[in-house]
């Protein structure tokens, strides 16, 4: 009988075979990602890996495994921990049953444009690396996705509308705020969306409108609620050990790629984020902003959720949130 191997299977493989093989010329990293190659975020770290591979004349090459083919999306972080990769990609707050600080970028009305969660990530950066760290990890970069709405087969007036409504939630916050508002939160990968919807396991979710672009909403909703409840982030990290072991020109060449890579992904949110409304709109989906008693009772479900959260992290979320408000600038 024949086995198949698995890709990170065959990765280890060949790793064990090097070995005992001379050394090669290069370092080798890779880097997994969950995130499918037509995602900005996955279009910004190959640009990444590519910028590191030109500054170092080729000395640090690193292979981008995207769209989870590599390690599923909930083994990454635990493989570069262990140093099976050298290199991952997340959706930040999947974290948050290690620190609610990890939460802190889907609180409802906390971050409500750009600068503001721009302001948000530099205010909660050196606790999130301080908490990588003591796990052996650093982080390089971070982007956000666009602000998250609501997606319906129906027009959204009134939170009553959520009693029974199954409701893809990522991670934890957004399964909170769906319990708020009386709906069934439901756990899905980005990638599994279309057969969620087809098979009747959910029925609307609450995601971006590049997730609504990618992943072709309108071929099973109708409307999309423009509640602008967050920015979420992806965060980029590597393993110290293996970061320790580049001599001087490879680490700044991590380093500066990664400050390039955080520039430009803040951008290419933004630039997304407009070409997907039009997508939206193109294929018929009506996009709308929260009215009346509607935005009145998302306010009062992410007030509680603020209020749960603050409890749960304690002083370190209070000394957060004052540095947020200190870096916050006019809303745009």
């Amino acid at each position: 009988m024949r086995h198949s191997l698995s890709p990170l299977a065959v990765l280890l493989a060949a790793g064990a075979l090097s070995a005992t093989a001379p050394a090669l010329a290069a370092d080798q990293w890779n880097l997994a990602t969950p995130y499918g190659d037509a995602s900005f975020h996955t279009q910004n770290t190959k640009q990444f890996a590519e910028d590191v591979r030109k500054a170092t004349d080729g000395e640090l090459d690193i292979t981008v495994h995207s769209g989870g083919s590599l390690i599923s999306h909930a083994e990454i972080k635990p493989s570069v921990r262990r140093g099976t990769v050298q290199a991952g990609e997340i959706f930040l707050s999947t974290l948050s049953n290690e620190s609610p600080i990890y939460e802190v970028d889907t609180l409802p009305g906390l971050a409500n444009s750009y600068d503001d969660a721009y302001a948000l990530w530099q205010a909660s950066k050196p606790i999130i690396t301080k908490l990588f760290a003591e796990q052996g990890l650093m982080p390089l970069y971070a982007v956000p996705w666009p602000s998250q709405g609501i997606y319906t087969d129906f027009k959204l007036t009134d939170a009553d509308q959520f009693q029974g409504l199954r409701v893809r939630a990522p991670n934890i916050n957004t399964q909170r705020f769906v319990k708020n508002l009386g709906g069934i939160p439901t756990e899905t990968e980005e990638a599994d969306i279309p057969t969620a919807f087809s098979t009747g396991r959910v029925d609307a979710m609450i995601t971006s409108v590049s997730t609504g672009k990618s992943m072709a909403a309108w071929d099973y909703v109708s409307n999309f609620s423009d509640a602008n409840l967050w920015f979420p982030k992806n965060i980029v990290f590597v393993n110290k050990r293996a970061f320790d072991r580049l001599d001087d020109t490879e680490q700044k060449a991590v380093l500066d790629a990664a400050k390039q890579a955080e520039r430009r992904g803040w951008q290419m949110s933004r630039d997304d984020r407009a070409e997907s409304v039009k997508a939206l709109e193109a294929h018929g989906i009506t996009i709308s902003k929260p009215q009346g008693d509607l935005k009145k009772q998302l306010q009062a479900a992410g007030d509680k959720l603020f209020k749960s959260w603050q409890e749960r992290a304690g002083e370190q979320a209070k000394q957060l949130v004052a540095d947020y408000r200190q870096r916050q600038q006019p809303s745009e």
